[in-house]
């Protein structure tokens, strides 16, 4: 409310519509794609955007709520009625409002508001994809998802895949991984990989023998993974919360380890900052509570598929591996998929940089010849 007038403040909501029953693919909202759940990357971009005063998801299954949830969203349970195969968008945005009381101008030519077509049932060339709607209150009311003064904004094909069967997963995933919003700094090369040893390394259990030696199992693809970030001139250090130099000692890493830590995110500053590394330039792997600073901390965080809920919600990527079943390895070759999308950006930024000091030597060189024929 206004203090001064008492009249009530515009509220920008931002509504993610997240239905459980999808028939093409179950659960699909919240299956991970590229290391995080569907619906994560929309809920990152629109918290991050900062431009929302609330930002909700509206859903009627128990995991989607869990999710969106732990990305920071609100939620709003829908009822039977509007979670049909045939209900549509509109319908479960009336709902939403019922509960909660919160420019260029184009006109359409071939789309009447009042009767619009779902997506897949669209049979021209140019569709709405659904990913974004902007509208008031009252025209929702009035049963319009848009209308009046309208403005479209044409998506360019990179950015816009529709996600219906299965092999349509794998497309996405490459898009979201060229093109997908990884937050609001942008990416570095990463130079240094810290991880975890007990639940990442390893699978997290200790055999004991007969006469008290621990024994534990990992995972071959984990080194390989290791010693390709090596090769790369990645630094790879180790951690754990208790005394596993034994362990450490017959893998045979090569790698600084450090063991018996009590703050593993302090270990972590003191490694940055010897290094002389940005926290963008710093990634980790972990898995435990113990952790979740660190992931929080790092510029590129992942957790094996069997890490606890407190360090799934803290990281960046949720590995399809469980913890001593190839998470490094896959971890290895996500961040070596994004250090491609950093050269690449770099790369184009050296071609725009160059196209710019060209023009600027053809305009100084057209200036030079134009005063030596106004001299002459």
């Amino acid at each position: 409310m206004d203090a001064g007038e008492g009249r009530p403040q515009p509220h920008l909501a931002a509504l993610v519509l997240a239905r459980g029953g999808s028939k093409g693919i179950p659960l699909k909202n919240i299956k991970l794609l590229a290391g995080v759940p569907l619906i994560g990357w929309v809920l990152r971009a629109a918290i991050d955007a900062g431009v929302f005063h609330s930002v909700w998801v509206s859903t009627d299954h128990d995991e989607i709520e869990k999710v969106a949830k732990q990305f920071g969203a609100q939620v709003h349970r829908r009822s039977p009625e509007v979670s049909q195969d045939s209900s549509t968008s509109l319908e479960a945005i009336t709902e939403f409002l019922n509960h909660h009381h919160e420019n260029k101008m184009t006109e359409p030519q071939n789309l009447n508001p009042a009767k619009r077509y779902r997506r897949q049932d669209w049979p021209g060339e140019l569709y709405e994809n659904g990913s974004f709607y902007f509208a008031k209150r009252h025209l929702i009311e009035k049963g319009y998802l848009q209308g009046g003064k309208m403005a479209y904004y044409e998506m360019r094909a990179e950015h816009s895949v529709d996600i219906d069967i299965d092999i349509d997963w794998p497309i996405a995933e490459q898009r979201v991984l060229s093109f997908g919003y990884f937050g609001k700094e942008p990416l570095k090369e990463v130079k240094l990989l810290v991880c975890s040893i007990d639940g990442c390394l390893t699978n997290g259990r200790i055999y004991v023998t007969e006469d008290h030696k621990e024994m534990v199992s990992y995972d071959y693809r984990d080194i390989v993974g290791i010693d390709l970030l090596k090769k790369r001139g990645i630094q790879v250090r180790v951690i754990s919360d208790r005394d596993c130099s034994k362990t450490l000692s017959a893998m045979q890493l090569g790698c600084v380890a450090k063991v018996s830590v009590t703050n593993k995110l302090q270990i972590l500053k003191d490694w940055q900052e010897d290094m002389g590394l940005s926290w963008k330039e710093v990634a980790y792997l972990g898995n435990e509570e113990s952790d979740v600073e660190c992931l929080k901390q790092a510029g590129m965080s992942g957790v094996p598929a069997d890490a606890c809920a407190a360090a799934q919600k803290a990281a960046g990527y949720i590995c399809k591996s469980r913890g001593g079943c190839g998470a490094v390895r896959e971890f290895a070759e996500h961040i070596f998929l994004l250090l491609e999308k950093v050269n690449s950006a770099r790369k184009q930024l050296e071609e725009i940089s160059s196209a710019g000091m060209e023009m600027g030597r053809n305009e100084n060189s057209r200036k030079g010849n134009k005063e030596r024929m106004e001299k002459e």
